[in-house]
Formats: structure tokens, sequence, C-alpha cells
């Protein structure tokens, strides 16, 4: 997106969290500019009069590690207020005597905070003075910095929300900008207007235009190969090129046999007989499966289908001439979990097959026009764009398909078998009205077998585990809870009607300490 560099702003400097973004993106929400910038590359010579205030990131490093982080003091000494979040409370404590270490019982997930003093920064953050946030550390501050006082505290972390309001800095143990913290949008909106007084000046409203208008200067009369899934990013990324380059988009539609059931024929009709964009269908199931025999480690099997699809990109890019661009639907939190946008130390978690599993040497420049925005954010752009509502609430499907739902080596067998299970999870959840209360649902087949008894005879047949998440954006996400009956009955329906399931499991893992996908 374009961004006007001139605007007041709250400048986030990045540790390397994977939440990072998710901390700007909250501040766009409320109307006001923010920029990230690397830890390594910020000097206080960067800090002009329209920077408002400084949010200092979380991040995978500890404060121990001293040549992994380097960061300019004098930032701290430009009189602006300061709020620093996780790792950057655990800075921020530091730098003013305070004292860190490794913590006896690490904090991950939800937490109870007690509010112990007020200030502007928590005004309407508690309800009868406790609240509960989202905690992600196993370091915290065990010796309180000099001029600060204790505005709230957990069970394990003493310091949990820190403040020195005569130079306005603040430090937070936990992540306001989840969506799992109650109230964080209350706490960052203190921040921004309470304490750095910064006055609204951003909005989306323009958003569809300044893409289409990047996208035109991007490509320019080049022709442009989408890579179209059928799900909502690259549905929207394909509409976004429809309307900037008409006629020069063709998108190209995989089956590489690891789809849902069905999901090629839905596909075709939408986009061929509905939208009318120029739709290539290449079945390519048989050399996705062979490439994939025996291959049981996930970050390979990602490489591979990512491979793959370029291979057959590049081959159709050469069949229609003057192709020079590959589109795609990367969204930000599959470029976070792959590798660092901004060059922080951000942990690698997994090599997603349009970002990391793609190969080094391309033929074909990228063009990812939703590469900084959220689950959420795409799904009001294609709106926007008038996809039809059916297509936007459409539950997030990956790229490498059920290739990722099917832990250890890949068959033609588990496909067909994941195929129908996955296929009655959701028409259960469609016919009982909960399909569009839940951010993903999905089903996988695990690479075991349990013992079971059917009538008279031992069966020994694969565990099916069922995952259902609530979410926003996919950056945080719990489970979703069902009633009993609602369980009992797509157990009863998955193992009774699929020959090769005899047991049924429901995933209550959050996330994190999860990730939403089993691989």
């Amino acid at each position: 997106m374009s961004l006007d560099l001139s605007l007041d702003k709250i400048l986030i400097v990045d540790f390397g969290s994977q939440f990072t973004q998710l901390i700007a993106r909250r501040i766009r929400e409320l109307g006001v500019f923010s920029e990230i910038i690397n830890h390594k590359k910020v000097k206080s010579n960067d800090i002009d009069n329209t920077v408002k205030g400084i949010i200092l990131s979380g991040g995978p490093l500890n404060v121990y590690e001293i040549k992994k982080y380097s960061f300019d003091k004098k930032i701290i000494e430009k009189k602006i207020p300061i709020l620093g979040i996780c790792f950057g409370h655990q800075i921020l404590s530091k730098f003013y005597g305070g004292k860190v270490k490794q913590s006896k019982n690490r904090e991950f997930g939800l937490v109870n905070i007690q509010k112990k003093k007020t200030c502007l920064l928590v005004k309407n953050f508690f309800k009868k003075n406790r609240t509960k946030v989202w905690m992600s550390h196993a370091d915290q501050v065990f010796k309180l910095p000099k001029n600060f006082k204790v505005i709230a505290s957990s069970q394990n972390s003493k310091f949990t929300i820190i403040a020195d309001e005569t130079r306005n800095f603040y430090g937070v143990q936990f992540h306001p900008e989840v969506t799992h913290t109650d109230n964080g949008k209350v706490l960052i909106s203190n921040f921004i207007f309470l304490i750095c007084k910064t006055k609204k000046n951003w909005s989306l409203k323009n958003q569809k235009f300044e893409l289409i208008k990047e996208i035109k200067s991007q490509v320019g009369n080049n022709k442009v190969i989408c890579a179209l899934s059928g799900g909502v990013d690259s549905s929207v990324v394909a509409q976004l090129l429809n309307k900037a380059i008409g006629k020069k988009l063709y998108c190209i539609f995989v089956n590489t046999g690891l789809l849902r059931k069905n999901e090629e024929k839905q596909v075709i009709a939408t986009f061929k007989k509905k939208l009318r964009i120029n739709l290539i269908y290449v079945n390519a199931e048989k050399e996705f499966i062979k490439n994939l025999k025996n291959i049981s480690d996930p970050e390979k099997k990602r490489k591979i289908i990512g491979k793959l699809f370029i291979k057959i990109f590049e081959r159709y890019a050469k069949k229609l001439k003057n192709v020079k661009f590959l589109a795609q639907g990367t969204l930000y939190p599959d470029l976070i979990e792959s590798k660092s946008v901004t060059g922080s130390q951000t942990s690698k978690i997994k090599s997603h097959h349009n970002v990391g599993g793609l190969p080094k040497k391309m033929n074909l420049k990228l063009v990812e026009p939703l590469k900084f925005l959220f689950k959420d954010e795409v799904r009001k752009l294609g709106l926007e764009l008038n996809l039809s509502k059916e297509m936007i609430k459409r539950h997030p499907f990956p790229g490498p398909g059920l290739a990722i739902r099917i832990p250890g080596v890949i068959t033609n067998e588990k496909i067909k078998i994941l195929k129908e299970a996955d296929f009655y999870f959701i028409k259960a959840l469609k016919d009982h009205g909960l399909y569009n209360k839940i951010w993903q649902a999905y089903a996988a087949l695990l690479p075991i077998k349990t013992v079971g008894v059917m009538g008279d005879n031992r069966t020994y047949e694969y565990l099916c585990l069922l995952r259902a998440i609530t979410s926003e954006d996919g950056m945080t996400a719990d489970f979703y809870y069902f009633k009993k009956s609602f369980i009992q009955m797509i157990s009863s329906k998955i193992v009774n009607s699929i020959r090769g399931i005899n047991r049924v499991v429901y995933d209550v893992t959050s996330k994190p300490p999860s990730t939403i996908e089993l691989e």
C-alpha cells in the first residue's frame, strides 16, 4: 500500500515479534498512521516531529542476548511517550535499572491480572480491577526500574504493567494487540490518544483504489498469471487484478489432487461462468502425488508443492508469451511464519508453500498486493470488490491442501478417506448453522491406527482429528466449544460412513502454543 510518510505517526520498533504487524494494524483500525522499523536500523535522528509515540515490540530474543539485538538508547531520551510490549517491556525496564531473569513459571496463553494502581494507560481497561490478557514469555522483570510504579500483576509476574508517568514510559508483559486480550484495543487507544495525544489521520476507505493503482504501476502492459485456488485470498487478488488489467490477466487453477471434495467443479463454475475471468484449468494430480511419494517431513512437502506450482506456472507463462508476473494471495501471517519481513530475528515456524516453499530462482516476478493484510481485512476488501458473501466467508484452505492435513506419508487411500471426512464435517457445520461462527474448521488424518469394534468384528483403522477454531486474523486462535450432542453426531457420522476411520478426536489446543494447521 502507498503510505503518506509525512503524517503524524506512532513508530513501532520491531524486535522480531510475530505480532508486530498486528500492533500496526490495531493502530490503523483506530484511525492513526503507524510505521514499522527494524530495531537494527532505527536511529535517534530518525525520530522527527511526526513521531508522536514509540512502541517497542515483543520478540523471540531475551535481554541476555545483547549481541543479537541493537538499539539506539538516545531514542528514549527524545521525551516521546514509549510503550514496551513483552520483550520491549523487558528492554525498557533493563535500561532504567530494572532486572530481568528467566521465569520459574512460564506464561503462555490467557492469564488473569490484578489492578494495583491506576494511570492513563489502563483507563477503562479493567473490569472490577481484574482482566484476562494473552501472555507469551519465559523471562520476566523481577526488579522494578527506577521511578516506575506497579500498575498490575499476575500470579507469576509481579510487574505485569509498570509506568513512569513523569516521562510517559509504560511497559506491559502481555500482548494487548491480540484479540484474546480483553480490552487490549482500549489499552492501545489510551496510549496513542490519551498519552501521545495523536489525532486520527488514517483511513482505509480508499484502499481498493490504492491497490489497483499499485498493480497497474507494477505490471504495466504485461500479462499476469494469477495462482488461483478458489479460496478467499486468491479470489480477492484475482478480482483486484481483473479490475486493474482486465483481459491481460490469466488465472491458473491447478488441481493437485489434494483439494477438498468437488473443489475443482466449484472453482470453475464461479470464475469461468460467474465472474468471466480468463481461467486455465490444469489437472496435475498425478504429478503432485508422484513427487510426494514416501515424503513425510512437513517442510519437504511444502517445498515440493511450492516448486511444482512454480514449475507449472512457468510452463504456462511460456505458452501465453509476454508473461513476466505471477500474482498470488500471500497474506501477512504467511510471511511472518515463513520469514522475517523487516529483517528482525523472527523465529521461523514453517515454510508456507507460497513464501518459504518457493524456489530461490524464478523467471516470474511476484505480485502480492495482500502481503501486509490479515484475513479479515481481505474479506472486507473482497466485499468492496463485489465478490459474493458466500465466497468471502469461506474458511481458509492452505495452498498445499490436504498434504498438510495428512501427517506422515501421503497415499491415494488416505486422500480419499480424508476428503470424505472433511466433507461430512463441513456439511454438518453448515447444516447446523455453525459454519459462519467458526474462523476455520477441517478434518485431518493422523498417522496412527487404533483398534476398534464394529459389530462383532475387530477393526484396525485410522484416527481422524477434527479442528475448529475462532480467530480474527489467524495470528492467535482458540478452539470452538461444540455442544456434546454435535460432537457425538459428527463422530458417529464419520465412523459409520467412512471405511478406514474407527476413531474421532477433537483438537482443543490454542494458538499459541500450537499452529492452526497440523503441519
